[in-house]
């Protein structure tokens, strides 16, 4: 299989593959650039694969069942960074290392792939105070649900707030949208730009118990939940991997490689736009 749905993650990172020396138990990363990728496959089997960035190609598929394989890292190994995955039914083993450039990440990437390992319902948490999102019907998976609506709304969110605040127009190097879609970004546009709250009524979930108003807005977007989602958003931005993805909502492929291409491309489609109104 060389095409995987994006639509279908559920976790992806960074991670090469490592190979364990014959007749010895010394364990040493191949030079690959590579992704691991968690996700539900369309035999409705959750599948564990290892993908190379480079070429695209698939290298391992595996069908994991609930409880039988955990990620662990391997003391001592050459660098630190190195990882087995193995199983309870049997001896298979996998070895891989952390590709990520930080190394703060790799807890988060580790809990949260045991966790889905053990429970399939597994809600993604990451380094933050924030809890997950309270679910009914399993983890919560905004890359999955994002419609080009939603894109749409995003890219207003953050086009008014490039124009509307005094931030300088070179980026830093790492943006995040933890810190850009909280309630005090969000909530000032809303009074300047009233516009936009029934822009968001459409997206909001179909089983709140009274119809959607400013207020119901500003109380989901002050939530753990929304909070929760949007860290989910940002890390899975941060694999580099959404290109397929971002380009079926018609931003450039590119757009998927971080949490800043993504932003630029908005803002970029934005400029674009406002170009053509003025026209």
């Amino acid at each position: 299989m060389e095409y995987i749905d994006t639509q279908r993650y559920i976790l992806a990172f960074k991670a090469g593959r490592a190979l364990r020396r014959d007749g010895t138990n010394l364990v040493e990363p191949k030079p690959e650039k590579g992704a691991i990728i968690l996700y539900d496959g369309e035999d409705d089997l959750l599948h564990l694969v290892w993908k190379d960035r480079t070429t695209g190609s698939v290298g391992e598929d595996l069908i994991m069942f609930e409880g039988d394989a955990s990620f662990t890292q391997i003391p001592n190994a050459p660098g630190g960074r190195t990882f087995v995955l193995k199983f309870q039914s049997s001896d298979q083993r996998h070895f891989f290392w952390m590709q990520d450039a930080s190394s703060e990440r790799d807890t988060d990437f580790v809990r949260n792939l045991n966790g889905l390992l053990q429970d399939p319902d597994f809600s993604l948490t990451w380094n933050t105070e924030t809890p997950p999102a309270a679910s009914t019907s399993g983890p919560s998976r905004p890359v999955q649900q994002a419609t080009s609506e939603q894109v749409e709304t995003l890219r207003r969110l953050l086009s008014s707030y490039r124009a509307g605040s005094a931030a300088p127009a070179t980026a830093p190097p790492e943006y995040s949208l933890t810190d850009i879609l909280t309630p005090a970004n969000i909530n000032p546009l809303f009074t300047s730009h009233p516009e936009l709250v029934p822009t968001l009524f459409p997206h909001l979930p179909s089983d709140l118990p009274n119809p959607p108003n400013e207020e119901t807005v500003t109380q989901i977007i002050a939530s753990p939940q929304f909070r929760s989602a949007v860290s989910n958003l940002d890390q899975a931005l941060r694999t580099g991997l959404l290109g397929g993805f971002v380009r079926s909502l018609g931003l450039p492929e590119e757009a998927g490689a971080s949490v800043e291409a993504f932003l630029k491309a908005i803002q970029d489609q934005a400029a674009s736009e406002d170009s053509m109104q003025t026209d």
